[in-house]
């Protein structure tokens, strides 16, 4: 893939799709990644169970 052992290139990431992504994710409050998502709703059910997080 690259020409120099240990180095990668990213399209999304030069384009700055990456950026873009955690943004809104970041203003919106959902995360865009699975785990981030598994997390989020893993939390609400726990609070909404117990009345306390974790």
């Amino acid at each position: 893939m690259g020409l120099i052992k240990g180095l990668s290139f990213s399209l999304k990431r030069a384009v700055g799709l990456s950026g873009l992504k955690t943004k809104v994710a970041r203003a919106v409050g959902i995360p865009t990644t699975k785990q981030g998502l598994e997390r989020k709703i893993g939390g609400s059910i726990l609070k909404g169970l117990t009345g306390k997080r974790k």
